[in-house]
């Protein structure tokens, strides 16, 4: 096992002017045994990150170490790292055991040791009475769990994630969520989980790097990017619904700086007797809470309540309070937190 250090890594499609720079500049140190989830939009360059990591991308400036080796110049089979992807990526003529056996047989590994670590991993991902079946046999978190074990063979320093939950289905991303977390707890290998789904990001990593067009906005807990976003792109893509965003203004006054945006989360606002004076546009039932959707003057803002609060009508004007220590600056014109 072994840490990851990224310095200063840069990724250009093309030469010259007409150069596209599709990764600026990314710096982050992951320790030993860290499990790390890269997440943010499509095409904001997660997978492109951890494909360098992987050296199935060449890096364009900067510097890869995984343990004390700086692997730029590495093949990827030289770089002592396991990927699992999207696509589960198994032979489908193979039982599960050759699957999850096939790399071992490559390096010539004794069959004997072959046999106990396949029975490992499968006593792990509790696969053991699968091992004679074929791919077309499981279902698509069986499947996946043969791509993880297939992975876990290999014993690995670094497991490298790109997006394995995507081809399954809400209830089976929930399990696998789970089946991955005791994996590491068990394992302790260092590893990276590339995601676009914040709602994966917050449950697994025990700290996050939010990318946003190819830059790192922020690396931090769960708690700290939910907590204290960065900039006002960490505010709004983490957390579901949204952070409001609310331009301080005539129109908007709570007291800041002049031209500020003023970030405040829905739970962290509730309807009162006084206060900001908002029209309800719609209310939505999510069982145990709803959602109020309001406007503030030309401003959205989406105020969430307990579902035994009394649900204001629609179209009717209410008024709302904020928790002044939850409240969020931001600067309006780099969007960076104040």
């Amino acid at each position: 096992m072994a840490s990851i250090n990224l310095n200063n890594v840069t990724k250009s499609y093309g030469h010259g002017a007409k150069a596209l720079q599709v990764i600026h500049g990314v710096t982050a140190a992951i320790a030993d045994h860290e499990f790390i989830v890269i997440v943010g939009p499509s095409g904001c360059g997660k997978s492109t990150l951890l494909r360098m990591v992987a050296g199935l991308e060449e890096i364009s400036g900067g510097e890869i170490s995984i343990g004390a080796r700086v692997v730029n110049q590495l093949e990827p089979a030289e770089r002592d790292i396991a990927m699992v992807f999207q696509n589960y990526a198994l032979y489908p003529h193979m039982s599960v055991f050759d699957n999850m056996a096939y790399g071992l047989k490559i390096k010539k590994v004794p069959v004997e040791e072959i046999r106990q670590r396949v029975d490992k991993a499968a006593g792990i991902l509790e696969l053991g009475k699968y091992l004679e079946r074929k791919p077309r046999e499981l279902s698509g978190g069986q499947r996946q769990r043969v791509a993880m074990g297939r992975a876990i063979v290999r014993q690995p320093q670094v497991f490298l994630f790109d997006e394995p939950l995507s081809n399954l289905d809400a209830k089976l991303r929930v399990q696998t969520r789970l089946e991955i977390q005791k994996l590491h707890r068990e394992l302790g290998i260092t590893s990276l989980f590339v995601t676009h789904d914040q709602v994966e990001a917050m449950t697994l990593a025990q700290r996050m790097m939010v990318m946003n067009a190819g830059r790192m906005e922020q690396f931090g807990t769960p708690a700290e990017v939910y907590n204290r976003p960065a900039t006002t792109f960490v505010a709004s893509f983490m957390g579901s619904p949204p952070m409001n965003l609310i331009r301080q203004g005539p129109n908007a006054d709570f007291g800041g700086t002049p031209g500020a945006i003023m970030g405040i989360r829905p739970e962290h606002l509730q309807i009162a007797a006084s206060g900001w004076q908002v029209q309800v546009e719609t209310v939505e039932m999510l069982g145990a809470e709803r959602l109020v959707y309001c406007r503030l003057g030309d401003e959205p803002l989406i105020v969430r309540t307990d579902e035994s609060d009394a649900c204001p009508a629609l179209g009717a004007t209410i008024h709302v309070t904020p928790r002044p220590e939850r409240m969020h600056w931001f600067d309006a014109s780099s969007g960076m937190r104040l």
